[in-house]
C-alpha cells in the first residue's frame, strides 16, 4: 500500500499562498491538537500553522495526545506567551472545558476545531465535521454494500470525544432498520490503527464468521484490515472508515476498503484561524453561531481520484 508521507503531508498545507514580509507582525496564534502521529491531525495543525503565517502571524504547533494535564500546561504556556488566539483540537468534551475558560479569562479568544465542548458560550468558536451527517453517509453506503443480512464488527473511537458516540449512533440508526444485520461485537479501539489490528485479531478467533466491518475512523479500520489479511478472512468483507486520511484512500484505491467518509479537516482548520485573525481585528466573531458543521463527502472507487491532497475532494 503506498502511503503518505508527512513531507508529503506538510507541503500540501504549505502550498498555501505567504505574504512575503508580514510574517510575525500581528502576534503569536498558539496551535494544539491532539497527535500529529495521525495523517488527520499533522493536517489539521500544518494547515492551521501555514494559514496563520499566511496572515502575518507567527504559529507554532503542539500535541496534548488526549492528555489533560499537558492541555492545561500547553494553554499556560500560550497564556505565558501573549497568544493573540489559541486553535485547540480539546482533549475531552468535559475535562477541556476548564482550559478553555481559562484562557478566555485571560483575555485570549479560543477557537475549537474537530471535537466540541460541552458547553457554550466559552470558546468563541467550535468548528467541526457533520458528524452526524458523515456517518448516515456511511452506514447508507455500507450496507447497499453488505446488504440486508450479514454478522458485522463495529469500532468505536475514544469514548471521551463526543464525535465517538455521535458516529456510533449514526450508524445505529440507519442499520437498526436492517434487523438481519447481526453486530457480533462492538470495540473501544481510541481511534488508533494498533488498537483495531489487536482488537480484531481477538473477535476473528471468537467469530469464524465477519461478513463486514465498519468502524468510527480509518485508522481503527486499517488495523482491521491488517488482522483480516493476516487471517486470510479480507477477501469479500467490507470495511467502511471514516477520516479520508491518504492511507485510507489508498486501501480504497486498492481495493482493501471499500470507502470512507472524508471529514474536510483541511477546510475547517483554515476556516478557524481565519475567524481567529477576523476577532483579533474587529473584536467580535465573524460567525455569530458558536457551533458550525461542515458537512462530509464519500470517497468510493468511483471518486478516488479526485482525492488531490490530503483531506481534500476536488469537484
Amino acid at each position: 500500500m503506498i502511503k503518505f508521507t508527512k513531507r508529503a503531508l506538510l507541503a500540501a498545507a504549505a502550498s498555501l499562498p505567504l505574504m512575503a514580509g508580514s510574517a510575525w507582525a500581528e502576534g503569536l496564534i498558539s496551535i494544539i491538537v491532539t497527535d500529529p502521529a495521525n495523517p488527520y491531525w499533522f493536517t489539521e495543525g500544518q494547515v492551521a500553522k501555514a494559514t496563520a503565517e499566511e496572515l502575518g502571524y507567527e504559529a507554532t504547533v503542539a500535541a496534548h495526545k488526549g492528555d489533560t494535564n499537558v492541555e492545561s500546561n500547553l494553554i499556560d504556556a500560550a497564556i505565558t506567551n501573549g497568544a493573540k488566539a489559541i486553535i485547540l483540537d480539546p482533549a475531552n468534551a468535559d475535562g477541556s472545558v476548564g482550559v478553555v475558560r481559562k484562557a478566555t479569562e485571560a483575555g485570549i479568544p479560543v477557537f475549537l476545531v474537530n471535537a466540541e465542548i460541552n458547553e457554550s458560550g466559552i470558546a468563541i468558536a467550535q468548528l467541526v465535521s457533520n458528524n452526524a451527517q458523515g456517518a448516515a453517509l456511511g452506514a447508507v453506503a455500507w450496507q447497499e454494500l453488505v446488504g440486508d443480512e450479514a454478522k458485522y464488527v463495529e469500532f468505536f473511537g475514544n469514548p471521551a470525544d463526543n464525535n465517538a458516540a455521535t458516529r456510533s449512533n449514526g450508524y445505529n440508526t440507519v442499520l437498526s432498520q436492517y434487523p438481519d444485520l447481526e453486530k457480533v461485537a462492538q470495540e473501544v479501539a481510541n481511534w488508533d490503527r494498533t488498537q483495531g489490528y489487536t482488537k480484531m485479531q481477538s473477535i476473528i478467533q471468537a467469530n469464524p464468521v465477519i461478513d463486514a466491518v465498519i468502524s468510527g475512523n480509518d485508522e481503527m479500520a486499517l488495523g482491521a484490515i491488517v488482522a483480516l489479511k493476516e487471517a486470510g478472512k479480507l477477501e469479500g468483507t467490507i470495511v467502511g472508515g471514516f477520516d479520508g486520511s491518504p492511507d485510507a484512500v489508498e486501501a480504497v484505491r486498492a481495493g482493501e476498503m471499500a470507502y470512507t467518509v472524508l471529514q474536510p479537516v483541511a477546510v475547517f482548520s483554515r476556516e478557524a484561524v481565519i475567524q481567529a485573525d477576523y476577532y483579533i481585528k474587529n473584536g467580535e466573531p465573524k460567525v455569530a453561531q458558536e457551533k458550525q458543521l461542515f458537512d462530509c463527502a464519500l470517497i468510493t472507487p468511483d471518486n478516488v481520484d479526485k482525492y488531490t491532497a490530503p483531506f481534500t475532494l476536488s469537484e
